[in-house]
């Protein structure tokens, strides 16, 4: 395992890294597609709709054709903001581990490819906005949804540099944005992704809980 004394800018995912979301999130897109007509989606697999952008899963589990996309996000939107949101909560020690990471003087922001205002949402309805820099998302016109243009972001708005940067997330996506990114990446067993799919890219470590990633990152 590689010392953490590299690192100053520790960069979160939010669903299923921070928050526990999959509650939310499934009920706008069901609500989604009672709206828009389209039976028989099953939602039962969170890894595959926790994480990516969400015209991903438009396109590729809803399969919605491109010309309703507009329309389903907005319904979606919508949903989200009425409810979804209110359904995230905190994973056990993850406050605890933050408290400590600011303490030891590392600068945080959440890196997340939900919608930036809705991530700051987040972020404030599960009382975590005081131990953050920053907290980076997509754009309303879905762009800046990837991680490999997030993480840069992010790293931008902490003011720092990709080379004292580490990602942390649960899937794939954030995996493949840190290596394409060429930060360090730890992966979190304890969130909604494919946990074999995410281990196939670089990582440092594997937090099994959230505190294993204060442990992980003020290890010598």
């Amino acid at each position: 395992m590689k010392s953490s004394v590299k690192y100053k800018y520790i960069l979160f995912d939010l669903d299923g890294t921070l928050s526990a979301s999959a509650e939310g999130i499934r009920y706008s897109l069901e609500k989604t597609c009672e709206a828009v007509g389209v039976e028989g989606v099953d939602f039962s697999d969170y890894t595959k709709y926790i994480g990516p952008p969400l015209v991903s899963t438009f396109k590729n589990i809803c399969k919605f054709p491109d010309e309703i996309f507009d329309k389903a996000y907005d319904i979606y939107m919508r949903h989200y903001a009425e409810k979804g949101i209110f359904m995230n909560k905190p994973y056990d020690g993850i406050e605890e581990t933050l408290v400590k990471l600011r303490e030891k003087g590392f600068k945080l922001a959440v890196c997340s490819s939900k919608l930036e205002e809705n991530s700051e949402k987040v972020v404030d309805i599960i009382g975590l906005t005081k131990y953050f820099d920053a907290v980076c998302g997509s754009n309303r016109d879905s762009t800046r949804k990837d991680k490999k243009d997030l993480i840069p972001y992010a790293v931008e708005r902490l003011g720092g540099t990709l080379d004292k940067a580490v990602m942390i997330g649960d899937t794939y996506f954030d995996a493949k944005g840190a290596e394409l990114c060429g930060v360090d990446y730890i992966a979190c067993a304890y969130g909604y992704g494919d946990m074999a799919k995410m281990l196939e890219y670089p990582h440092i470590a594997v937090a099994e809980n959230p505190i294993d990633i204060l442990n992980i990152l003020t290890s010598s």
